[in-house]
């Protein structure tokens, strides 16, 4: 057996949102929250543009169990942390009916910078994402892996949707979130790069002419980070559940390691141009996983669920080496229950009410936290 020259670690970024219980509606308060998880998060809490929007970073983790434990934790003190000021954290793509013109922006020179240059796209941009990084020291491999993962996007957007709702309407989407996202520039699913030169010339050409500051406003659904040696989909839905977002963290990494392993065997996966791959992004942003994808190798529309299970096999020996199988168990059931849009989308149809959409959020949100039950039951 080859001697495994590195750990594919994984790092996990959660953006959520921070709702009054009383109104469901969303808070602009990150400023309390941010100073007391200055001493209980440190560098693992972050502002973003929204006040009422909070991120979360796990350090490097070295297994799924790892980054599991990890997750538990930044959402259980980040939960206590909106406790105390009598508010609840929601983990959603996009919140079912606050309205973006009602939140504040961040004070800081980095968002009043991006508000300048985006206007009213960067203040429209209200949505909340999850961010998988996958560790790979070898950048000229990484990019190659990079062009090749580019593939199965549509796939692991699919399993994420959670933002049917906009402002208040039902979409008649599954996955809003990139639709506000894709106006910003410099989003979507990226061309193929020859070679990390390549892409390191283009990211220099950028910054050369004045359209970036630095490589991080690259902010395509899967990148080679600027300055950390990882690859980073951010494709996905932030999700309600600490289940549903280590199931696709433990996808991501699976389908990374799989690529890598063929790569170093000479052995490579087809790389399909982005014209091709965006209709099966927009299929994934419409139907979710009650959809069809398109399979190019047999130009042939197929079952959605179908090509995931086809994608579940593929990876199914990485996923053991890499000790994720209950979370392959709960790609599975995601399947079979419906994704974070479907729930909403029931719950609406139940209630009529969006109050109560936002309430599921919240709960799920908690469920597997350890925060005391004051906070989690406060209203």
């Amino acid at each position: 057996m080859a001697k495994k020259d590195h750990t594919f670690t994984l790092g996990i970024e959660e953006e959520f949102a921070i709702v009054d219980p009383e109104t469901r509606e969303l808070r602009s308060h990150i400023q309390e929250i941010l100073e007391g998880g200055k001493v209980m998060l440190k560098e693992q809490i972050k502002p973003e543009m929204h006040q009422s929007v909070v991120e979360l970073g796990t350090e490097i983790c070295q297994s799924i169990v790892h980054a599991r434990e990890h997750v538990i934790e930044l959402r259980s003190k980040l939960a206590e942390l909106a406790g105390h000021s009598g508010l609840k954290i929601a983990s959603v793509g996009t919140h079912p009916f606050s309205h973006w013109r009602d939140q504040l922006i961040t004070q800081g020179e980095r968002y009043a910078e991006i508000v300048k240059d985006m206007q009213q796209l960067a203040r429209a941009n209200l949505i909340f994402g999850l961010h998988v990084h996958v560790g790979i020291p070898d950048r000229e491999i990484a990019i190659h892996v990079m062009n090749q993962a580019r593939y199965f996007l549509p796939h692991i957007y699919a399993l994420s949707v959670n933002s049917p709702f906009w402002v208040g309407q039902d979409t008649g989407l599954k996955g809003y979130r990139l639709k506000v996202f894709e106006r910003f520039p410099r989003t979507g699913i990226p061309d193929a790069f020859e070679s990390l030169s390549e892409y390191e010339d283009y990211c220099k050409l950028l910054v050369k002419t004045g359209c970036v500051d630095n490589a991080k406003k690259i902010w395509w659904d899967i990148r080679l980070h600027p300055f950390f040696d990882t690859l980073e989909v951010r494709v996905c839905d932030a999700q309600t559940r600490v289940d549903d977002t280590l199931a696709i963290a433990a996808l991501i990494q699976a389908v990374i390691v799989k690529l890598h392993k063929l790569l170093r065997q000479n052995i490579t996966f087809r790389v399909y141009r982005r014209r091709l791959l965006d209709e099966n992004r927009w299929r994934a942003s419409r139907y979710g996983i009650n959809g069809k994808l398109i399979d190019f190798g047999r130009e042939a529309e197929v079952e959605t669920r179908s090509l995931l299970n086809e994608l579940l096999e593929f990876v199914s020996t990485e996923a053991n080496e890499l000790g994720s199988k209950k979370e392959m168990a709960h790609v599975e059931r995601i399947m079979r229950e419906g994704t974070g849009a479907d729930r909403q989308l029931a719950a609406f149809e139940r209630t009529q009410d969006m109050k109560a959409v936002v309430d599921q959020i919240v709960a799920e949100t908690y469920e597997g936290l350890n925060v005391a039950t004051s906070h989690a039951t406060a209203r």
